[in-house]
């Protein structure tokens, strides 16, 4: 698990094909020490799994289902990446729980430079729209982000970025069309299963249903 605070930008260094998908070398710079073989890295937005380590410089393995559910497939060698350590009890919790389950895959739609901070709207997918609200919270491309606006149609989203989340994250390197991994707040998710499959109430009517 995350918190969609983003602790270092990595690069990638090489992509490999293989039979279960692409073997990608990343280059987790600062974060190399904390990231050891069998460990979990957030790696925008999407859990990997560190399966070998040279130096700063870890392996994953991004199976097909990867590559086809989110940004992973348009890859390309010197590619910037949103990188997080898993969390651990002593961290602080800064952002929102991200389970490095991503949703599904949109594109930003528009980038809109107000004052200091970048009001970003973003293509929003149906089957994301029961779990999305405003000042609700969601991950884009691994960053914790507030929902600061949804159009009256819903069919996108608004976020407004800091200069430092702008600066700090890939975002920098993003323009209109980018695609991003989406992952919605997992207790939107948890409470919309619960009123799917809640016991019907007992009512006269249901009784009246059920024979009695």
């Amino acid at each position: 698990m995350f918190t969609g605070i983003v602790k270092e930008i990595g690069r990638i260094t090489n992509i490999q094909p293989n039979e279960e998908g692409k073997l990608i070398t990343i280059d987790l710079k600062s974060l190399a020490p904390k990231a050891n073989i069998d460990d979990s890295v957030c790696v925008n937005g999407v859990c990997q799994t560190v399966i070998e380590k040279n130096g700063s410089e870890v392996k994953f393995q991004a199976v097909g289902v990867t590559l086809e559910k989110t940004n992973f497939g348009e890859f390309q060698i010197g590619d910037k990446v949103n990188l997080e350590t898993s969390l651990t009890a002593s961290d602080q919790l800064g952002g929102h729980f991200v389970m490095g389950h991503v949703n599904g895959v949109s594109e930003i739609s528009e980038v809109i430079s107000n004052g200091d901070n970048y009001y970003t709207w973003i293509n929003l997918p149906e089957e994301m729209k029961p779990y999305l609200v405003q000042e609700g919270s969601i991950s884009v491309d691994g960053v914790s982000l507030t929902i600061a606006e949804v159009n009256s149609d819903y069919t996108r989203f608004a976020v407004s970025l800091i200069p430092h989340t702008w600066e700090n994250t890939v975002f920098h390197s993003k323009k209109v069309g980018s695609k991003v991994n989406l992952e919605v707040d997992i207790l939107a998710k948890y409470i919309e299963n619960l009123l799917k499959h809640r016991s019907k109430s007992i009512s006269l009517e249901s009784l009246k249903e059920a024979g009695f």
